[in-house]
C-alpha cells in the first residue's frame, strides 16, 4: 500500500549517502513483500485484534516505535521543563524540525522503508530528514566481535584517553560511505602529527608568543593588513560555509577536513612570517601576524566546535572570550586588541608508540 508512496519520497531526497538511498530504491522498484512483525510470545506489545492474544509485536516494528513514543513520554513527565504534554509536536510535527537517523548499514530498510511507511500510516507526522547510515568499521582489519574480543569500549577507553582525540579520530575515520578500519597505530599517528603538532601546536606557539612580546595583550594590528593577512582572514570566514554544509549534509569528514585546512595554512602563514624572529627588528610585522593568527584560531574553535567541543571551550577560554563557544553562533568571533591574554595550557597529550602494543594486549584477553 506503501509502495509508490515510499518511492517518490525517497527518489526526491537529495544529499542521502548514495549506498543508502539505491539500495532503498532498490527494494521499493522490485516490489516490497510480505513480512512478518509478531512472534509467539507472552511479552511485548500486544496485537490490538481479535484472535491474536497470543501474538506480540516483535523487534524492529515495534522497535522503531520508541522514536515517537519516547517523545511523547518525555513530554508528559516531570523532565519536561516547559509542562506542556503536547511538547512533543514541536520534533514531529513543526515543519521547521529535523530528524537524523544515525545507525549502521544493516538496519537501512527498518528506517527507510519500515518507519516511514508507519509514520505514512499514522498521518501528519515528520518522515525522516536524512538516514545517514555507517558501512562497517573494522578492528585491526578484523570483524568486532563481543565473544572473540577485538572491541573498543568507549567508556573503557575513555578512562585512558581524553574524549576529543576520540572524537576526531572516529570522525576522520568514519566509514560514511565504505567500510573503513580502526587501528591504534592510526589513532595515535592522528592525535600527534594532526591533533599535538598542527592544531595544539599552533594555538600554544601564538599565544605564548604573545603574551612574551606584548605584555601579554592582544597586539595592535597596522591599519592596513598585508595581503597574505587579509587573506587568511578571508580564508577561515569563508570556511564556514563549506564546513557548515558538509556538517548539515551529515558529511562530517569533509567538515573536519575542511577545518583543518585552515588550521594548515595558519601553521604556514606562521612560519612564513616568522613572528619570534621579526618581533626584534619590526614588532609592528610581528603585532600583525600574531593579532591575525589570534583571530584565525578563534575562527577555528568554531570550525571545529562540533567534532572537538571540550577543546574548542579551552581555546575559546584561552582567547579571552566570554561564555561558551557554542553560544557565540557559527561565525568567527574576533579577538580584540588588548584584550588580557590567559597563559596558555597544552590542548592534548602526545602518546607514545607502546599505546599501540598496549591497546593489542588489552584486545587480545
Amino acid at each position: 500500500a506503501f509502495n509508490d508512496r515510499l518511492l517518490e519520497w525517497v527518489e526526491s531526497k537529495e544529499g542521502w549517502r548514495p549506498h543508502v538511498k539505491n539500495f532503498t530504491i532498490g527494494m521499493l522498484k522490485e516490489g516490497l513483500h510480505d513480512r512478518a512483525i509478531t512472534r509467539d510470545l507472552t511479552w511485548g506489545v500486544p496485537i490490538p485484534l481479535e484472535g491474536y492474544d497470543d501474538k506480540r509485536i516483535y523487534v524492529w516494528f515495534e522497535a522503531v516505535i520508541g522514536y515517537l513514543s519516547a517523545a511523547k513520554e518525555w513530554a508528559a513527565s516531570d523532565l519536561n521543563p516547559t509542562g506542556d504534554a503536547e511538547a512533543w509536536r514541536d520534533w514531529w510535527q513543526s515543519p521547521e524540525a529535523g530528524t537524523y537517523y544515525f545507525i549502521g548499514k544493516d538496519n537501512v530498510p527498518f528506517h527507510t522503508v519500515i518507519w516511514p511507511a508507519i509514520l505514512m500510516g499514522y498521518g501528519d507526522l515528520n518522515l525522516p530528514t536524512d538516514v545517514p547510515a555507517n558501512q562497517y568499521l573494522t578492528m585491526s582489519g578484523a570483524k568486532a566481535s563481543k565473544s572473540r574480543g577485538g572491541v573498543v569500549w568507549a567508556p573503557d577507553a575513555l578512562e585512558r584517553y581524553d574524549p576529543d582525540p576520540m572524537r576526531y579520530y572516529l570522525t576522520a575515520a568514519a566509514p560514511e560511505t565504505s567500510d573503513s578500519d580502526f587501528t591504534w597505530d592510526e589513532f595515535v599517528r592522528r592525535n600527534n602529527d594532526e591533533l599535538v603538532a598542527r592544531w595544539g601546536n599552533l594555538v600554544n606557539r601564538v599565544l605564548t608568543i604573545t603574551r612574551r612580546n606584548f605584555e601579554e595583550r592582544v597586539p595592535e594590528p597596522p591599519a592596513q593588513l598585508s595581503e597574505e593577512s587579509t587573506a587568511l582572514l578571508a580564508r577561515v570566514d569563508e570556511a564556514f560555509g563549506p564546513v557548515g554544509e558538509s556538517f548539515e549534509g551529515v558529511q562530517l569528514r569533509r567538515a573536519l577536513n575542511g577545518a583543518m585546512e585552515v588550521a594548515t595554512a595558519a601553521n604556514q602563514y606562521l612560519d612564513a612570517r616568522q613572528p619570534w624572529v621579526r618581533v626584534k627588528e619590526d614588532r609592528e610585522h610581528a603585532a600583525e601576524t600574531l593579532f591575525v593568527a589570534l583571530n584565525v584560531i578563534s575562527g577555528l574553535a568554531s570550525l571545529l566546535n562540533p567534532i572537538l567541543p571540550f577543546t574548542s571551550q579551552k581555546v575559546w577560554t584561552l582567547l579571552a572570550h566570554d561564555g561558551e563557544v557554542q553560544a557565540a553562533g557559527w561565525q568567527r568571533t574576533p579577538v580584540v586588541a588588548g584584550t588580557t591574554l590567559p597563559a596558555p595550557e597544552p590542548l592534548f597529550k602526545k602518546l607514545d608508540d607502546s599505546v599501540v602494543e598496549e591497546e593489542a594486549a588489552r584486545l587480545a584477553r
